[in-house]
């Protein structure tokens, strides 16, 4: 037993307690986290944009503490903004999963609009204008410091760009982003459904817009 005891390195045994107790903590608070986060969003869901549900109000839904709010939260505020990088995950998410289902890129291009445009439909425009409202940053224009995701949703655009052949695939793809989330922005603030006929134009536009080479115009 002493030659065992021995042989470990110095300190090892209080290296894996403090390693281990690090890991439990760490899963408590990434739970205390999800639990304010969904607690938050399913408060501003409910209150829409009539009322922003205060620290406490939060804390309550999700069975916490002040204390744990402060813990990973330095203000309601940064809680907001961690919502909506949280709902762009998502929504950057379902659209790449919505164009890996198609077989053309002219296909994945109407996924992406269908996808980018569907946060202006049903319980989903509810909820992603009480976010933004919460945020203060619903306005009937979009600009550069917009907490909509354009410029990840553009980088999805760059594959079926440069297989449509487009010459300068991460430009066309930025300001076609930009333009459809200036659209998406138009239609939560007006509070309109986009219909399948927005979609087609939208799409018919973003195909117009690319930079397409005189060798590549045939494609």
């Amino acid at each position: 037993m002493n030659e065992n005891h021995a042989a470990r390195p110095a300190g090892d045994i209080a290296s894996r307690i403090a390693a281990r107790t690090l890991a439990d903590r760490e899963a408590v608070y990434a739970g205390e986290v999800r639990r304010l986060l969904d607690a938050a969003l399913e408060l501003i869901r409910t209150a829409g944009t009539g009322a922003r549900p205060r620290v406490a109000d939060i804390v309550a839904a999700a069975g916490l503490s002040n204390d744990a709010f402060y813990r990973h939260f330095p203000s309601k505020d940064a809680l907001i903004a961690v919502l909506i990088e949280d709902g762009a995950d998502r929504l950057v998410s379902y659209v790449a999963h919505r164009m890996d289902k198609q077989d053309t890129p002219r296909d994945a291009v109407r996924a992406w609009v269908e996808g980018v445009l569907s946060q202006a439909a049903d319980e989903t425009a509810t909820t992603t204008r009480a976010v933004l409202w919460n945020a203060g940053a619903l306005t009937p224009a979009i600009d550069a410091g917009s907490p909509l995701p354009s410029g990840r949703l553009a980088l999805l655009l760059h594959r079926p760009f440069t297989e449509l052949g487009s010459v300068a695939p991460e430009f066309d793809a930025g300001l076609i982003a930009h333009a459809t989330v200036g659209r998406l922005s138009d239609y939560l603030w007006r509070r309109e459904e986009p219909t399948a006929a927005d979609v087609d134009r939208v799409t018919a536009f973003c195909l117009r817009a690319l930079t397409i080479g005189q060798h590549s115009a045939g494609r």
